[in-house]
C-alpha cells in the first residue's frame, strides 16, 4: 500500500484534507468535528466501524510534536486500507480481529499550537506580537494552544499538585509549555476529548507523544493489572521501555484524567528519540517503530 502521507511538514488544511481523502477512499468511515480550537480550526475525529467496544487514540498534544498526527494517520490509513482489501497487518486477521470493536482516532488534538510552531507567524495570525514575546523569539517549540495553556496539562487530574510544581518552575501564567490554565478544562481542545470520552465509553485510550521511546500506563498507582499486562505487551512490540512520569511531568495530563475519571486503561507512547520538533524525514522511521504495537493495541 502506497500512504498518501509522505514526509513531509504538513500543516492543518493538509491534515483537513488528508481526512477528506479518507472520507471518499473509504465509505465505511465516520468523520466528526468534535470541537473547534481558540482560533476557529477544527478538532476533528475518525471513527471505524460500528461495534459497541471502542477504543480511542489520539495524537499532537503539543505543537512542538505534530509528527504524531502524521504517524496516527499513517496507521489508521493502513489499517482501512487492510480492511477495505482483506489484507492482513502484521500477521494480524484485522477484519476478523477488529469485527466487533470501534477505532476512534483524533489525530490532531492541539491544531492551533501545531500550526504556531510549524508555521511561525503566519500561524500566530494577529496574535503574533503576544505569542512570540512568550516565547522568547522561538516560536518553534511552541507546545500550548494559541492562549498559552498547555493542553496535556488542562486535564482535571492532580490540578493543585501540578499548579504548584509549576508555580515552583516559575510558570505563572500563559507560556509556550506547562502552563495549566486558569482551571481545569478551561481550553475548548480539552473540552472536545473529555466530552467525546463522556459520551462514548472507550474501553481503553491511548496519546501519542515525542519523544523518548518509553511508554506511561499508570496515574497514582490506579492503573489495573489489565493496564500492566497491556503495557508490557506494548513494550514487547516496540522494544519502548515502560517508565513512570515524575515531577512537573505528572498530572493534568488526558492519560492521567482518563484513568483517574474512568477507571480504565490509558497508555502515553512517546515516539523516537531526539530533540522537539523531530524532522517530518523521520516519518516512515517512526511508523515502522510503532506500527505492531499500534496494531496489536487496537485488538486487546
Amino acid at each position: 500500500m502506497k500512504s498518501i502521507i509522505g514526509a513531509y511538514d504538513y500543516g492543518y488544511n493538509d491534515i483537513m484534507n488528508f481526512i477528506s481523502v479518507f472520507k471518499l477512499k473509504y465509505p465505511f468511515i465516520k468523520a466528526e468535528t468534535i470541537g473547534t480550537s481558540c482560533f476557529g480550526r477544527s478538532v476533528q475525529s475518525l471513527t471505524l466501524n460500528s461495534a459497541k467496544d471502542t477504543v480511542l487514540m489520539t495524537a499532537a498534544f503539543h505543537g512542538s510534536e505534530r509528527i504524531t498526527a502524521l504517524v496516527l494517520l499513517k496507521f489508521f490509513e493502513e489499517l482501512c486500507d487492510s480492511l477495505k482489501e482483506g489484507r492482513e497487518m502484521c500477521g494480524i486477521d484485522v477484519c476478523k480481529a477488529l469485527k466487533n470493536r470501534n477505532i476512534t482516532v483524533v489525530p490532531l488534538v492541539n491544531p492551533d499550537g501545531c500550526e504556531i510552531s510549524r508555521a511561525g507567524k503566519d500561524g500566530c495570525g494577529e496574535y503574533f506580537e503576544i505569542l512570540n514575546e512568550l516565547a522568547g523569539g522561538d516560536l518553534t517549540h511552541w507546545n500550548s494552544n494559541l492562549k498559552g495553556v498547555d493542553i496535556n496539562h488542562n486535564f482535571d487530574a492532580g490540578r493543585e499538585e501540578l499548579v504548584i510544581k509549576e508555580r515552583n518552575a516559575g510558570i505563572i501564567g500563559p507560556s509556550k509549555t506547562r502552563y495549566s490554565g486558569p482551571y481545569a478544562e478551561s481550553e475548548p481542545e480539552t473540552k472536545a476529548l473529555t466530552s467525546l470520552c463522556r459520551n462514548t465509553r472507550f474501553s481503553h485510550a491511548l496519546a501519542l507523544h515525542s519523544q523518548g521511546r518509553v511508554i506511561y500506563y499508570d496515574y497514582k498507582n490506579k492503573a489495573t493489572e489489565k493496564s500492566r499486562k497491556m503495557a508490557q505487551i506494548m513494550s514487547a512490540c516496540s522494544g519502548y521501555e515502560l517508565d513512570t512520569a515524575t515531577g512537573i511531568a505528572e498530572g493534568g495530563g488526558f492519560k492521567d484524567w482518563f484513568i483517574t475519571e474512568f477507571s480504565r486503561p490509558a497508555f502515553t507512547v512517546e515516539i523516537g528519540k531526539g530533540v522537539n520538533p523531530l524532522p517530518a524525514s523521520d516519518l516512515n522511521a517512526l511508523y515502522c517503530e510503532v506500527r505492531e504495537m499500534l496494531t496489536v493495541w487496537t485488538i486487546m
